[in-house]
């Protein structure tokens, strides 16, 4: 975050949905020697303190009640938003909510989405000209944003960059429960490939994303090291002392985990990160998520 231009460290930052991801972005942008004035929009008023403790504004307001938003008019034109979509339907009102209060010339927005909009693509290389074909109703929720958003950059000239990020990881972000509760993975032969990234890199991504993001993009937001599910959870465990999982046939899998749980271990596909690596000329810290697991100790 400290290489960020000087010209973005002297403007305000406006963050929707300040959780995890949004942290590390606030300390992030904390060690630059002259930080923007970030303000952060929260519905949860017992997190105010800790937002104000990490340097941000608190803006307490909710997405889902538009009066709420008034205040944002005007307020920044760079904004990350990070808010997820409502939990039911096929549908993004918040975002919408969210537009409908911006203003201001030169607006730059990023928004992180996931990569589950490409739905199973069997285990092939995807990039961002992949055709969407979303296999859950969470997966038509964030087309149904990106959609809003792009047209509404389009329509407003305003700058709006997309990064679709798959599985997020971190030390405090790992399957740990998964694995102490002893659920199965699938067997290598019916094995899917899955992709990573970790939290501090999306943060970073998220603040050059308002640099170097050009209008109307997409990104894959993802590390460079595709990896089967199993190998992944086989190397988290091995990583922290705890017993590897037991590999199984699809139908045990699909039988002994949750359907949330299984809509993750029924998509395969491979994602690339050219096109991010290519146009902003960024390094993540973590390319390899394999590198990640080696500095844990158990």
């Amino acid at each position: 975050m400290s290489a960020l231009p000087r010209l973005f460290r002297r403007q305000r930052l406006l963050i929707v949905g300040c959780g995890d991801v949004g942290m590390r972005i606030l300390r992030g942008l904390q060690q630059s020697p002259r930080p923007p004035r970030i303000f952060a929009l929260t519905r949860q008023p017992e997190t105010r303190d800790a937002l104000r403790a990490a340097g941000a504004v608190s803006l307490l307001a909710d997405l889902d009640q538009p009066r709420t938003l008034q205040r944002l008019r005007g307020l920044s034109r760079h904004i990350i938003h990070l808010a997820p979509p409502p939990p039911n339907g096929t549908d993004d009102p918040r975002t919408r909510h969210l537009l409908a209060q911006l203003r201001g010339d030169g607006l730059r927005l990023v928004y992180v989405s996931t990569s589950g909009v490409y739905g199973d693509c069997a285990g092939a290389w995807v990039d961002e000209t992949r055709p969407l074909r979303p296999q859950s109703a969470r997966a038509q929720r964030r087309i149904a944003a990106e959609q809003c958003l792009r047209e509404w950059g389009a329509r407003r000239r305003r700058c709006v960059s997309i990064l679709r990020a798959p599985g997020i990881y971190a030390a405090e972000r790992l399957p740990l429960e998964r694995l102490r509760q002893g659920l199965p993975v699938l067997r290598a032969d019916e094995d899917v490939y899955t992709n990573h990234i970790h939290a501090d890199d999306l943060a970073r991504l998220c603040g050059w994303g308002l640099v170097r993001g050009r209008a109307n993009r997409v990104y894959n937001a993802c590390d460079a090291q595709p990896l089967k599910m199993g190998d992944w959870m086989d190397a988290v465990a091995r990583a922290l002392d705890l017993p590897v999982p037991a590999r199984q046939t699809a139908a045990e899998v699909k039988a002994a985990v949750s359907a949330v749980q299984w809509s993750f271990l029924c998509e395969s596909r491979r994602l690339s990160n050219r096109r991010l690596l290519e146009e902003w000329g960024v390094r993540l810290r973590y390319p390899q998520a394999m590198e990640f697991l080696q500095t844990l100790k158990p």
